[in-house]
């Protein structure tokens, strides 16, 4: 039961149909459409290929079709409700108290079929579905993507001291609008509507930040878990609205952090790792469409087996649902790893782990890509392209953090993995390597890091104490790769107990060389040879914690000119700070460390913009709670 619409297509990005048919508002305007329908028969009339998109998030069983018409002659195979498609000239003989076309901005398609209506039928376009003019971009052009700069965040505010706050900057100022505007609206667990406003954003570059505590007294609401839709408007350059979530509590244990949900809904995901004994693994499931979903259209299998467990349960529109991971799959325990056939119901899920000592962490699962088979060309990119797809992640502290490494299936295709682990201090020097050979889907094959280099008499040789990882591909015996590397990162804090985690997936870094749009560029062409990283800073009484990388897939300028500006609440720089991160090698700084104090107070609310115009880093960013908790997830940019 898979939503049958497109969302996103790597060739072409989002897909601002579905996000128009699905805004909540949209929804709203739906009984308009269907009081305008019910004036029947009808004759559908789809010159662009959207009533089926439409029947999928919008129950139109009742409609009264009289027939289907069609533009394109290549789509005269296809059909609806019933219904052949016929050429839209046969529409004179259709016997039809109303034509509703499948469009938007449908004056034109409306215009070139007047003289083919039958007598007396009155138009119905999808522009009863449109938003008022003050929430788009461009409202000439209704599916321009800029028009539908939408995301939906994990929102919740419990009475036991829970709490989240949504950290963003307008960079869409950056890039030249004028003024921008954001609308939110606050979903409970039950898809009802608790609280929605619009504010207006600061200045370009300038941070908002959301506060569940602050929306809870705003609006005078009880204890709520549930999704916060976001929809900047007034937008240019970007459509994605991008932000860091942290989880924290009036506890100072309590703390955590992940980041944006992507904002396309996927058929499946995964990177869900079960539960170790003495935890509860916790699936945050947000109903992104304005329609149920049914039960049974969700499924978790264990990875690399063919053993789907089905959630036997309806979920609200817009609703959110707590899934426990051990009532679905007792059997299952950490290493090992599931993933998620999602139906493209929802956006990317978090997971939120409660350990037995009353701790939590949150991260995310990524999409699972259908669509990639493994590319017999990335084994001989060595020669001219050296390490090729990396993927980077902290070495922390050793003498306090324990250092966990879990590679993740991320395609469906991924029948093994091929695969090496290099560690590397600070100063980009290899300390260890350990080839993991070919990893079958099924594998629970986990890397303590720390335990690694004390078998290689390396853990000596850690300057400084920390370094950063690198999940290669390995040939040595053979197997495929597609370039899209996976893995779970987890860290454990010797001395508090307290724990984090993050998983993201490979690149091609620092190479002149470019394959396959790879190494990735975010504003112009590939390759990506620079930084433009967001990292928030923690408010009072938390501390920032940042962990830059300088991976490398060839050689590179030896070391970065990195700058750290630290920038106000409205965007005003404060003070700066130069580094230089050694190529391969990695730099580990606390803000309270960075800066003045006195600096740090002036920027309060405020952030650091990692700024390198001569390479391209990768960054973690956490925060501290004194000695208690520590977040970690990778970073941003703009």
């Amino acid at each position: 039961m898979a939503l049958s619409i497109e969302t996103y297509r790597n060739d072409r990005g989002g897909n601002a149909f579905f996000k128009a048919i699905g805004h909540p508002l949209a929804a709203r305007r739906l009984p308009a459409l269907r009081a305008a329908l019910g004036r029947g028969p009808v004759a559908v009339y789809d010159p662009l290929g959207f009533a089926a998109g439409l029947a999928e998030l919008y129950d139109l069983g009742d409609l009264e079709v009289a027939g289907f018409f069609v533009q394109d002659v290549e789509t005269l195979d296809g059909g609806f409700a019933g219904c052949p498609a016929q050429p839209v000239t046969d529409l004179p003989g259709c016997r039809a108290a109303t034509v509703f076309v499948t469009a938007f901005d449908a004056g034109r398609l409306v215009e070139q079929i007047r003289h083919l209506l039958p007598a007396g039928a009155e138009v119905v376009t999808l522009d009863t579905l449109r938003l008022p003019d003050a929430l788009l971009t461009d409202p000439r052009n209704y599916l321009n993507g800029l028009n539908f700069a939408t995301n939906f965040a994990f929102f919740r505010d419990s009475d036991d001291g829970q709490h989240t706050r949504i950290v963003s900057a307008n960079y869409w100022g950056g890039y030249g609008a004028a003024a921008p505007r954001l609308w939110c609206c606050l979903f409970d667990h039950e898809g009802a509507v608790l609280a929605e406003w619009d504010q207006d954003l600061p200045a370009a570059n300038a941070v908002f930040t959301i506060d569940s505590a602050e929306v809870r007294r705003r609006f005078g609401l009880s204890a709520f878990v549930g999704s916060l839709f976001l929809h900047v408007t007034g937008v240019r350059g970007h459509d994605v609205v991008k932000y860091a979530l942290d989880t924290y509590g009036d506890a100072p244990e309590v703390l955590s952090c992940t980041h944006d949900a992507n904002a396309w809904p996927s058929q499946w995901y995964a990177g869900l790792p079960a539960p170790k004994d003495g935890e509860r693994v916790v699936l945050w499931i947000q109903n992104s469409h304005p329609c149920p979903v049914p039960a049974g259209a969700i499924g978790l299998n264990p990875m690399g087996r063919d053993e789907a467990v089905w959630l036997d349960r309806e979920l609200p529109a817009f609703g959110t649902y707590a899934l426990d991971v051990a009532e679905h799959l007792p059997g299952l325990r950490w290493p090992q790893q599931i993933e998620v056939m999602a139906g493209k119901h929802f956006v990317r899920p978090r997971y939120e782990i409660d350990t037995a000592q009353g701790r939590r962490r949150i991260a995310h699962m990524n999409v699972e890509r259908s669509d990639l088979r493994p590319d017999p060309k990335i084994p001989e990119l060595a020669n001219l392209m050296g390490k090729g797809f990396l993927l980077p992640a902290p070495l922390l502290p050793t003498a306090r953090f324990r250092t966990l490494v879990l590679p993740t299936p991320m395609a469906r295709a991924q029948d093994d993995l091929p695969l090496g682990l290099l560690v590397f201090d600070r100063e980009g020097k290899e300390l260890a390597a350990l080839s993991l050979g070919r990893l079958p889907r099924d594998h629970e094959r986990l890397v303590d890091v720390t335990a690694l280099l004390e078998e290689q008499g390396a853990l000596a040789g850690l300057d400084g104490g920390y370094g950063h990882v690198e999940l290669v591909y390995d040939f040595a015996e053979g197997g495929g790769a597609d370039g899209w590397l996976h893995a779970i990162f987890r860290y454990e804090d010797r001395v508090s107990g307290h724990a984090a985690e993050t998983s993201f997936g490979s690149h091609i870094f620092n190479s002149v060389l470019v394959y396959r749009n790879e190494p990735q560029s975010y504003a112009s062409r590939p390759p990506g040879l620079s930084t433009r990283l967001f990292l928030r800073l923690g408010q009072a009484p938390y501390d920032t914690l940042c962990q830059l990388i300088y991976p490398a897939s060839t050689p590179w300028h030896p070391q970065s000119s990195t700058t750290l500006a630290l920038v106000d609440a409205q965007g005003r720089e404060i003070a700066s700070r130069e580094i230089a991160i050694a190529c391969g090698g990695s730099f580990l700084f606390r803000a309270s460390e960075t800066f003045e104090a006195a600096a740090l107070a002036e920027a309060a609310g405020g952030y650091v913009l990692i700024r390198d115009r001569t390479c391209r880093l990768f960054g973690y960013h956490g925060l501290l709670s004194g000695e208690a908790a520590f977040s970690l997830d990778h970073m941003f940019g703009f």
